[in-house]
């Protein structure tokens, strides 16, 4: 119910009451007042007709007299109809008995009741009130009366006085002279119930329009209460408590807007390539955004990549002038210079970002701009970053507003800090799966790459390229005796010297160790000697100084030569007749070149098809011997797994895998050498006690023959060993054309319960496709990388970046190469799961041997 409606509604009620209870109290007043006039009138009226009475008697009548006195009242009452004064005189019974019945009246209930007993009585009846009066013989009514005694009841008096029509005579002029003072009463009474209704109304309408003009939480701010002083206190008052209301609400409540911001700018975390890519328009927009909720009218970001160079970012909401950018960039300076963990930096390189569709900032809203800044700084690997947004100052003064902006800079911070870090790390993983991480020449995967391809062209063009095959003469030596310090830093001297010797356009490249090629475009057997000759030279010139201010350290190198098309026609063909000829010039004495002659081309390809025949050979007769090098699980230094490698047996001697795999793949026999090692090694596993993961190395080209599929569940199947305990490596030594039935495999692996592994991580691009294609479960990082740690900075990044992309991403960790026990603790302070190297233990051919890993 309305409050206007209540107040009609009980004034209504009230005035009913009061006129229904005034017109009670009247009439009963009236009927008071009139009973009390007839009684008293009455009591006159009988006093003198008994005194009328007693004066006749006194003088002695007779009883004629007496009955025609009698006759006379009764003989002159009106009829019934008449509203006069009536009296009427019973006879008791004593009087009859002296005197006798006389034509009377019949004397009805009152009358009788006081003959009976003597009293008066009186009573009000269909509009006529009666009164009787007792007759009672005194002293003197004896002499007439000799039969009675003192206090005998000789009759009656009854005084009847018909009243209805007089009462209604009276009450109506009564009411007709008060009719209109009730009407002015009524109409002052709906006046007055008007007036407070308005009033009300006023109130009730200001209350609501306080109410409805709140529709976001922004409103709370700016409620207000009208002073209208013309409402009510009571009024007033419930306004103050919606303002004190107000107050408590924007200290406790959340804004709606403000809420879902928050939710949006927490989902919008999620970095993907794309964001990544993209990440100026993705913070752009994250600007736009924003200003929905707060006024902010820039946003900048501070990156610092290395001591010496910053890469800041300012994005404006509005499009700034010159003042507005020199003011917000002197800033961003200060801030730097404040924080002392950033130093001074010697590079800014400052990037501004306005739309165009935008109006210009005000010089007001500029000088009204305060900026909100948040930094963060990570030591390993050192990367610092700063944001900051700049709002208006008002925005700071709500202390919500202020929440929100530290969310907002918070989680600016982790997303603009993780979008550049992981842009950096990502430049950087893209760049060192190119490049040794040592050196910075080429490495291994893209030499091959690289070599096919100029081999290609040079077919296309119907030219020549030539390979020279590099390698260090008693390099082994100066790590023994100096350290591999030493040797790294004599490496890196003997890679720039000899790219310094070459032409432009010549491809270096690291193959690893201490063995380096040099692709020769557009160059036959004089060119490339000629360039050999300056490669020579350059080794020569190399000096390290081996002690500080002590000895210096010098090199030589022994190259091998091969032309295309002449020595050969495939890469890896070409690569082998380079490999005999640099072992060659080894065997005639070491720092020379051995140029290849027709009887050599001979003799090359005659190795090489003797050799794919000691292959097949062995694997036909399953002359295929498996070596269990060890794995440490480093939370326990307990041996946790095995990896499986392969060793044939050809003339007595025992051939290492990197000998004869490659032959194995071109004469199309890996998959049986595959098969072959995995059985061997199931069942010698099976004999011991060994329980722990066996790690075995298959071939993509392996992997994508069906019938290798079903041979591979067969053996595993008969070992009687759970395949939850199989770890499948997959490694590039070859390219798998079609990936779709590689999936399919190791789809169909891993739900039978193998697990699966990728082989040296990092070293090529295919590594990153793989492990965002394939489930892993291990991830076993490129040797070199562990080996270099301790002295290469950027390579222990590399090595933590990779770590924490695997544990983003569930996957294991194995670092290979671990050769020595300060890389031991390195590993463990990067939280890597497993190690694997000659420090840990080195192949052996029964599984007990593999067990005595370092503890």
């Amino acid at each position: 119910m309305k409050l206007r409606s209540f107040i009609l509604a009980t004034s209504a009620a009230v005035g009913i009451v009061f006129l229904g209870g005034s017109w009670w109290a009247i009439s009963k007043g009236f009927d008071r007042a009139f009973s009390e006039h007839a009684r008293q009138q009455a009591d006159d009226v009988a006093a003198l007709t008994f005194s009328a009475m007693y004066e006749i008697m006194s003088r002695g009548w007779t009883r004629e007299e007496a009955e025609r006195f009698l006759a006379g009242i009764h003989g002159s009452q009106p009829d019934a109809n008449d509203n006069r004064l009536q009296v009427v005189i019973y006879r008791g019974p004593t009087v009859i008995e002296r005197y006798g019945e006389i034509d009377q009246p019949d004397p009805g209930r009152l009358a009788r009741e006081t003959l009976a007993t003597g009293q008066g009585a009186d009573s009000a009846e269909f509009g006529v009130f009666r009164r009787t009066f007792p007759l009672k013989a005194e002293e003197r009514c004896l002499a007439c009366h000799d039969n009675a005694a003192v206090g005998e009841v000789l009759g009656a008096i009854e005084v009847r006085q018909p009243y209805e029509a007089v009462l209604w005579n009276v009450r109506t002029g009564f009411y007709l002279s008060a009719l209109p003072s009730l009407l002015l009463g009524m109409i002052v009474a709906v006046g007055a119930v008007w007036w407070v209704s308005r009033r009300i109304g006023r109130s009730v309408d200001e209350v609501e329009r306080s109410l409805e003009s709140i529709n976001s939480f922004d409103d709370l701010r700016h409620l207000a209460v009208d002073e209208d002083r013309h409402t009510f206190d009571e009024f007033h008052q419930v306004h103050g408590s919606i303002m004190s209301l107000a107050t408590k609400l924007r200290a406790v409540a959340v804004d709606k807007d403000i809420l879902l911001f928050e939710i949006g700018l927490l989902e919008k975390f999620v970095i993907t390539s794309e964001v990544i890519r993209d990440w100026r328009v993705y913070v752009g927009r994250l600007l736009e955004d924003i200003n929905a909720v707060i006024e902010a009218h820039v946003l900048f970001s501070v990156f610092q990549i290395d001591d010496e160079l910053f890469d800041i970012e300012i994005f404006w909401y509005l499009v700034p002038d010159d003042t507005a950018r020199k003011q917000i960039e002197q800033s961003i300076r200060e801030t730097l210079h404040a924080d002392t963990r950033f130093g001074a930096p010697a590079t800014l390189n400052i990037h501004h970002h306005a739309p165009e569709s935008k109006r210009s900032l005000g010089r007001d809203e500029q000088d009204a701009m305060v900026l909100r800044i948040k930094s963060f700084f990570v030591d390993r690997p050192r990367i610092g970053s700063i944001v900051g947004i700049g709002v208006q100052s008002d925005a700071l003064t709500d202390h919500t507003h202020s929440l929100v902006l530290d969310s907002i800079l918070s989680t600016l911070l982790n997303v603009v800090g993780s979008i550049k870090a992981i842009h950096k790390y990502t430049r950087d993983l893209e760049y060192y799966a190119t490049r040794d991480p040592l050196t910075d020449l080429y490495n291994q995967r893209v030499f091959w790459e690289l070599l096919g391809y100029e081999i290609g062209r040079s077919k296309r063009h119907d030219a020549k390229c030539t390979l020279l095959l590099i390698d260090l003469d008693n390099f082994k030596l100066i790590n023994d005796h100096y350290g591999h310090a030493t040797g790294d830093r004599f490496l890196q001297s003997f890679a720039e010297a000899v790219d310094a010797s070459l032409r432009g356009g010549d491809i270096l490249a690291r193959y690893g160790g201490d063995e380096f090629v040099v692709v020769l475009p557009e160059a036959g057997v004089e060119q490339g000697y000629a360039i050999a000759q300056r490669v020579l030279a350059a080794a020569k010139s190399v000096s390290v100084e081996a002690t500080p201010g002590g000895e210096h350290i010098h090199g030589s190198v022994s190259i091998g030569l091969a032309v295309y098309p002449d020595h050969a026609a495939e890469p890896k063909d070409l690569f082998l007749f380079a490999d005999n000829m640099m072992y060659r010039a080894k065997a005639e004495g070491k720092e020379r070149i051995a140029l290849p002659s027709t009887e050599d081309v001979m003799a090359v390809f005659r190795d090489v098809s003797e050799m794919g025949v000691a292959v097949l050979a062995a694997v036909n007769e399953r002359r295929v011997i498996p070596f269990f090098q060890p794995i440490m699980g480093l939370d326990g230094n307990r041996l946790a797994a095995v990896e499986v490698l392969s060793r044939l047996e050809v003339n007595g001697e025992l051939m290492r895998a990197d000998q004869f795999i490659e032959i194995a793949e071109k004469i199309g026999v890996i998959h049986r050498l595959d098969a072959i090692v995995i059985e061997a090694a199931l069942a010698q596993i099976r004999d011991s006690d060994y329980d722990g993961y066996i790690f075995f190395n298959l071939s993509p080209r392996a992997l994508v023959l069906s019938e290798f599929a079903r041979t591979l569940r067969t053996v595993v199947r008969d070992s009687g060993i759970p395949p939850q305990r199989i770890v499948f490596e997959i490694t590039e030594r070859d390219t798998v054309k079609n990936l779709s039935l590689l999936e399919r495999f190791i789809t169909d692996l891993k739900s039978e319960g193998f697990g699966l592994a990728i082989d040296d991580f990092g070293s090529g691009f295919s590594s990153f496709h793989y492990l965002r294609r394939f489930p892993f479960d291990f991830l076993k990082i490129e040797g070199d990388f562990i080996a270099n740690m301790l002295h290469s900075e950027r390579d222990r990044v590399f090595v933590q970046s990779i770590t924490a992309l695997a544990k983003a991403l569930d996957i294991k960790v194995v670092a290979e190469f671990v050769e020595s026990e300060e890389v031991l603790d390195m590993l463990r302070e990067l939280d890597i799961d497993f190690a694997q190297g000659y420090y840990i233990g080195r192949p052996d051919r029964t599984v007990a041997m593999s067990e005595a890993v370092r503890t």
